[in-house]
Order: C-alpha cells, then sequence, then structure tokens
C-alpha cells in the first residue's frame, strides 16, 4: 500500500536540485551525439559494409540478423523498435524496484555508468561488423532508459506541485546546453578531420566519456530517500516482476492516468522517432553532408535550451496542459513542413531544425511534469518505469513505420510525413483528458493553472 509522502520529502536543497540537473546534462549527450548525429548514418555505413554495397547503391539488397530479410538503410529504425520491445518490459520492473529500494541513488549510478560503457564500446565497431554495433546500442539505450526512471522518480520529491514545471523546464534546458556544447566540440572535429566512420566512431565514444564523467555530479548531490512502496520483505528482481503486475492491474484504478499516458505515448512517439531519424533523413534523402547535419543539430540545441524556458514561461501564464497543445499543433506545422524540403537545401533544412528546437524541450519538460501530477504518491519509479517507455528514443512504433515506409517505397520523405499520424492522434486525445480531475483522482493537489 503506498503512502503519501511527508512534506519533507517534497524539499530540496538547491545543491540537490542542481545535482539532479546535472544528469540531465550528462545523459543528454547520448541523446543529442550519438541517437540524433550520428549513431544513425554511422551504423547505416556499417550495414551497407557488411551487405557489400559500401557507398553504391542498395536497392534490393538485404542482410539476415537471425534469418530476417532487413534492407541496410531500415537496420537502424528496426533497431530502435527493437529497442522498446526489451524496454517495456525492462522499465517498469526498474521502476518498481526503485520504488522499494532505499539506494535508488545508487541504482541510478549503476545503470548511467553501464550505459556509458557500452557507449564507449562502440569504438570495438567497424569493417562490418552491425551486429556488434546493434548490441551495443541496445545496451546503452536500454540503460539510459533504465537510469532516468530513476532520475524521473525523484522529481515529485524534490518540489511541489506548483514547482515542478519551473524544475522540470531548467533541467531540459540545461540538458540541452550540455548536449550543445559536446556536439559543438564534435563539430570542431568533423571540420578539422572530415566526414568518415573514424570521426563518426570517436564523437559516438566522446558522448560515452561525457556521460560518465558528468554522471559524477548526481551522484555526490542527490541524496538518498527511503523506498515509500516497500512492504514487508524484498524479493529483487522477482518482487520487481510481481509488481509490474500490480502496477499494470492498478492502472485501472487511474484510468485518466492511463488516458495521458496513452496520450503521451502517441505523440512523444512521434517526437523521439524525428529526432532519432533526423540525421538519415539529412544524408540519405536530402543529400547533406555531415558537416551540415551536426551544424544544424548544433543550433537546435541551442534553440531547444530557450524554448525549454520558453514554454516554462508560458506554462506559468497560461498552464502546462494548454502549452503542450499549442507545442504540438508547432510539431504538426515543421513535420508536415519537411515533406517539401528540397535535397542539397541548406537553408531550408536549418529552418527547418530551427522550428523542431523551439518546441521540443518544452513539449517534453511539460509532459514529464504534468504526469508527475498523475502519479500516486510513494509509487513515482514505479509509473516513471511505464512513462520511460516512450521517452528518451525508445519509441518502436514510429521507427517501425519509418522504417516500413522506407523499405516499401524507398522514400525517406514519406517516410517522414507518415509520422503526422502520431501528432495529430496524440493531439486530439491530449485535448480530452481532463487534467484538474485527473489529478485529483490520483490523490494530489492540482496546481493553480493548467
Amino acid at each position: 500500500m503506498s503512502t503519501t509522502a511527508p512534506a519533507s520529502e517534497l524539499t530540496s536543497s538547491r545543491r540537490e536540485r542542481v545535482g539532479w540537473y546535472f544528469y540531465d546534462w550528462a545523459n543528454s549527450a547520448f541523446a543529442t551525439t550519438v541517437i540524433t548525429v550520428f549513431l544513425g548514418p554511422f551504423l547505416t555505413a556499417v550495414a551497407k559494409q557488411a551487405a557489400g554495397c559500401g557507398s553504391g547503391s542498395c536497392a534490393g539488397v538485404r542482410l539476415h540478423p537471425l534469418g530476417i530479410p532487413v534492407a541496410p538503410g531500415a537496420f537502424y529504425a528496426y533497431l530502435v523498435s527493437l529497442s522498446v520491445i526489451l524496454t517495456v518490459v525492462v522499465l517498469p520492473i526498474v521502476g518498481a524496484v526503485a520504488d522499494r529500494s532505499a539506494r535508488k541513488k545508487r541504482l541510478l549510478a549503476v545503470f548511467a555508468y553501464l550505459g556509458a560503457a557500452a557507449t564507449i564500446g562502440m569504438v570495438t565497431v567497424g569493417g562490418g561488423r552491425y551486429l556488434l554495433g546493434g548490441a551495443l546500442f541496445l545496451v546503452a539505450n536500454i540503460s539510459l532508459g533504465a537510469s532516468v526512471v530513476v532520475y524521473n522518480s525523484f522529481l515529485p520529491q524534490l518540489a511541489g506541485a506548483d514547482k515542478r514545471d519551473s524544475i522540470s523546464s531548467i533541467g531540459w534546458a540545461i540538458g540541452y546546453l550540455g548536449g550543445g556544447l559536446l556536439l559543438a566540440g564534435n563539430l570542431v572535429a568533423v571540420f578539422a578531420f572530415g566526414t568518415n566512420l573514424t570521426v563518426a566512431r570517436w564523437c559516438i565514444v566522446s558522448a560515452g566519456l561525457w556521460w560518465a564523467v558528468f554522471t559524477t555530479v548526481p551522484v555526490l548531490l542527490l541524496r538518498e530517500r527511503p523506498g515509500t512502496a516497500h512492504t514487508g520483505r524484498s524479493g529483487g528482481l522477482l518482487d520487481g516482476f510481481r509488481q509490474l503486475r500490480h502496477t499494470l492491474a492498478g492502472l485501472r484504478a487511474y484510468p485518466l492516468t492511463l488516458f495521458f499516458w496513452v496520450a503521451y505515448l502517441i505523440y512523444n512517439d512521434g517526437i523521439q522517432t524525428v529526432l532519432s531519424q533526423a540525421s538519415v533523413f539529412a544524408t540519405e534523402e536530402l543529400k547533406l553532408g555531415t558537416d551540415t547535419l551536426t551544424a544544424t543539430i548544433l543550433v537546435i540545441q541551442f534553440l531547444a535550451f530557450g524554448g525549454a524556458l520558453l514554454l516554462g514561461w508560458l506554462a506559468k501564464l497560461i498552464g502546462a496542459w494548454k502549452s503542450v497543445l499549442l507545442s504540438l499543433v508547432l510539431w504538426v506545422v515543421v513535420v508536415g513542413c519537411a515533406y517539401f524540403v528540397p535535397a542539397h537545401n541548406v537553408v531550408l533544412f536549418v529552418a527547418l531544425g530551427s522550428g523542431i528546437g523551439l518546441v521540443m524541450g518544452g513539449s517534453q519538460a511539460l509532459s514529464r511534469s504534468l504526469y508527475s501530477q498523475l502519479v500516486p504518491a510513494g509509487r513515482e519509479a514505479e509509473y516513471f518505469g511505464l512513462y520511460e517507455i516512450g521517452d528518451k528514443g525508445t519509441s518502436w512504433l514510429g521507427p517501425l513505420l519509418f522504417g516500413l515506409v522506407f523499405q516499401l517505397t524507398g522514400s525517406y520523405r514519406l517516410g517522414v510525413v507518415s509520422l503526422l499520424v502520431f501528432f495529430v492522434a496524440g493531439l486530439i486525445l491530449l485535448a480530452f483528458v481532463p487534467m484538474r480531475r485527473a489529478i485529483t483522482a490520483a490523490g494530489n493537489t492540482p496546481p493553480r493553472l493548467l
């Protein structure tokens, strides 16, 4: 039986909040340098080498991992989908274990350092070893998701309802700033040494090193808190499986939380697919170089820093729910415009990236703070385990749709426009969530504005 957290657990020192912010700074390097820029083109090139078509045309050529025919150009999209199939099982269990543990900070450190080590391990990938690269990505991406489950579960314990939008937005903004600074260094490397697999590989490795080094800050500054959902003797991982079953069954008692979660999974699936497949779209469809792509992503990062703060400010004026709805309207416009960007047109691609940057950070930060209002007290990590299924590049329907559309049509452009269905459907569903009633039903006090 969960119990309401005491008021003392909803207060935090500035030191602890800084420590919490810094994990966004640490892990955003993976999301930016690895997922958004380098890994898609890198693993696609390695897969093409394995298929024997290299930089030439791979039309009709198939790889056969585990006997499954896969177009080399679709390998990365399918890989992202596979990661979420594994994540669906792993992350809610991680959340259930974290809620029952008095050592959440230690769990955060274990998953963060494991993910960083797998990313650094990409130094061994090359010469057609696409399966090794895929395995390392799965470990890194699932570890990232697991660490963020634990990280997000600290948010309801750092502040009350009216301050969470601000704290969440600052965390996202600092994350984009950190990811942008590392990407700036990688851009210097690309300009200095050119675009090739070796440079891409070392840029990926640099993200793993960044992740590992800066994870030390939250490990030192965050404080452990008692496991609020613990009842009786802990059964470890087995207890986590039991709690996962209990969580899924218990969602029936919070149908409005479930409604919001489904809406979030749908629209965030679109957001994460745009971010994870943008590099492939730019290099393969628009024929832009890695230097142009990296510079554009760098612009996006710093605009996302401002965008997260801007939407956080807007949430103070009109409420977080209305601000997220507005951001989804803007997402529909931006993704629709992507279809019409001509090949080799750097100016329009940068303009497109600027639009993404302005809405990206705020829509994600405010979604996180909104969800924290819908979580029953004492079950934060457990419910954020479900939430994380749709976050940090672990969504699967979008990449699967993107990969299938490319495999059937040979067009990444059609793959991108197919993602509009996620933004439109998510927008409609979110608009019908009665947020104030949903927060009250979860046993929490609604903020003044929604």
